[in-house]
């Protein structure tokens, strides 16, 4: 799509959320890429038209991305370009969104994604389209699982679809680096009572194995070395697909076998949906990270209750022993939520013991608030929210000191590690990479800081490199470690951490 001068229309992409998300960008980069458009930079590259994928999980994240739409009109405006809202808070509230924020020319659903390129250019024409109001999108698929996979043709189903270019691929990267998210299924099933997520992002779809599998090749060729697998419940794959769920334990090794991978990584699993053979397969599959992203929320079993969950202490205590009889040194993260309706002083006591005795790598802690839709939100037993406030202090204290004690039980071991940066700004270079324990954004990096006898010297490493360590010493969650060795590309990192001598 050209302007009436024949020069590219320009689009830039802000992202806000999680790395579904960022996904589900890079899905609508291809469309624009495909379709003619320029992808610039929103305050350098001088675009007609700034596209906000927005988030719409929490409160805050609401906020976050009505400040970004915000701060991207006062860019746009005096430029004369136009500023449109995408993403899950605009497929959330629809109409309701754009008659509160009439800052964004346009406020865009998931049902507009296919037609991108031509909705912007009707924004920028001064048509912009109607919002949409807001459906209930489980509706929009058979309740049978088995009965999606011929009805998604006619639902829009974000960071799925392949986006034709002259190249044929489907996704333009908006960040260049060796780890890349890959999308393997979309929406939810699961009745949780605090979370809105179903009902805007709709029932659950596996994508079929040879898409995943032909993304992931073509992310390889682009200079990707670890794959994070992403979707709203992981354990879920396959459910609609003919094979069952044991279609994540098939596809699993089949993505690390793929030449030029060095590490595959799921992420989002539910501790009630881990199957034996799935918990073998993340363990012990070369190419697999030992690496269980597992929702736990909570641990008192009458307030996971209350949340529509399952399990208790007992449950996932229990579920992490599993984990470290097949990966002794497997990383283990989970989020839990405090503030709970109707949470006690013996349910808070009950998830710090689960914390104490389930030493996990990594620990998101927050605080419960309403959500609009979700059952909890007619619940009595409300916290006052400066009570929910403590509970999240107290926890996160306790958290942090807890995976400050992980991090230092691992002096000592080897772990294999994926450089990620080799940052020289300043003239103290600065090379950063994660292990297999260590998932992107959150869970702590290991910063390479010398080479022992033999080993490379970490200013020689790049991006991409995959380099077996030593622990040195930690510092919170980030490890200090010295290099031992370089490993050929597309080693499988499948060692998580294994004790020296």
């Amino acid at each position: 799509m050209s302007s009436p001068d024949g020069a590219p229309r320009r689009a830039a992409l802000l992202t806000l959320g999680c790395a579904r998300n960022e996904v589900d960008s890079e899905e609508l980069a291809g469309r624009l890429a495909g379709s003619g458009w320029e992808l610039v930079d929103a305050e350098d590259g001088a675009p007609d038209v700034i596209v906000v994928n927005t988030c719409g999980f929490v409160e805050q994240a609401k906020k976050d991305s009505i400040d970004t739409v915000l701060a991207a009109s006062d860019v746009a405006r005096p430029a004369g370009a136009k500023v449109v809202a995408v993403g899950c808070l605009a497929e959330r509230y629809g109409a309701e969104l754009a008659a509160d924020l009439p800052e964004a020319d346009a406020v865009l659903g998931f049902d507009a994604y296919p037609e991108l390129a031509e909705r912007l250019g009707d924004v920028l024409g001064g048509h912009a389209p109607a919002p949409h109001t807001p459906t209930d999108r489980r509706l929009l698929l058979p309740i049978s699982p088995v009965e999606r996979p011929a009805a998604t043709a006619d639902v829009s189903v974000p960071g799925h679809d392949w986006v034709p270019d002259l190249a044929g691929i489907a996704r333009t990267r908006l960040a260049k680096g060796p780890v890349a998210s890959l999308k393997l299924a979309s929406g939810c099933d699961r009745r949780c009572a605090f979370c809105a997520i179903p009902s805007f992002r709709g029932s659950f779809v596996s994508r079929p194995p040879a898409d995943v599998l032909g993304e992931a090749a073509w992310l390889v060729t682009d200079g990707v070395r670890e794959l994070v697998l992403v979707s709203e419940n992981s354990t879920s794959y396959g459910k609609d697909l003919p094979g069952g769920t044991r279609a994540l334990v098939d596809l699993l090794p089949r993505l690390g076998a793929i030449d030029g991978v060095s590490r595959v990584r799921v992420s989002y699993l539910q501790p009630a949906e881990m199957r034996p053979d799935l918990l073998r397969a993340i363990a012990t599959t070369p190419g697999i990270a030992p690496y269980f992203d597992l929702s736990f929320q909570h641990a008192s079993a009458s307030v996971l209750r209350r949340m529509r969950r399952f399990g208790s202490r007992t449950d996932f205590l229990d579920l992490c022993e599993r984990i470290r009889a097949l990966a002794p040194e497997a990383g283990i993260r989970s989020n839990v939520i405090v503030g709970f309706p109707g949470e006690t002083e013996d349910d808070l006591a009950e998830l710090e013991a689960f914390l104490v005795g389930a030493r996990l790598d990594a620990v998101g802690v927050f605080g419960y608030s309403d959500e609009d839709g979700t059952e909890a939100e007619g619940y009595d037993g409300k916290l006052d929210p400066a009570e929910v406030a403590a509970r999240v202090a107290r926890i996160s204290e306790l958290a942090d000191e807890l995976m400050t004690q992980r991090a230092e039980e691992r002096i000592g071991t080897e772990v294999v590690v994926l450089v990620e940066r080799n940052d020289d700004s300043d003239g103290d270079v600065e090379v950063v990479g994660r292990a297999a324990h260590q998932g992107p954004d959150a869970d702590g990096e290991c910063y390479l800081t010398a080479a022992a006898d033999g080993g490379p010297e970490p200013g020689s490493l790049v991006p991409g490199d995959l380099v077996r360590a030593r622990v040195l010493d930690s510092e919170g969650v980030d490890l200090l470690v010295e290099t031992l060795e370089r490993l050929p590309a597309g080693s499988p990192a499948d060692v998580a951490s294994v004790p020296v001598g």
